[in-house]
């Protein structure tokens, strides 16, 4: 599964960026966070824990090929790795205040 994704993400990373950014090298800059990602999935990482460090390793990817690059990348696709930590973040968020009531503790009824 983790390698279909792998070729997947070459494939449409490679149409998406300049000429001289073959797959091969974006295969290889995404690799070690694809075979990241598949230990923590065979491992069965908690499904948060898990949300995050995908997110980490996608930008981690992102960073890396904006570095073996050889021209400068279009800036949506700067941001296209910010969007899963994005996304992840507002879901935490979101989870977190609607727990908040059960956190709040009752009025008491005892006035002092």
């Amino acid at each position: 599964m983790f390698a279909a994704l792998w070729l997947l993400a070459s494939m449409v990373l490679d149409a998406l960026t300049p000429k001289e950014l073959t797959a091969v090298m974006i295969a290889i800059a995404i690799g070690p966070a694809i075979v990241v990602t598949a230990v923590f999935y065979y491992l069965r990482c908690p499904r948060t824990d898990f949300a995050v460090m995908f997110a980490a390793l996608w930008l981690i990817s992102d960073i890396a090929i904006a570095f073996i690059s050889p021209k400068e990348l279009p800036h949506f696709l700067i941001m296209l790795g910010f969007v899963p930590a994005l996304l992840i973040g507002i879901v935490l968020h979101w989870q977190r205040f609607q727990r908040r009531h059960e956190r709040m503790p009752a009025p008491s009824m005892k006035r002092g």
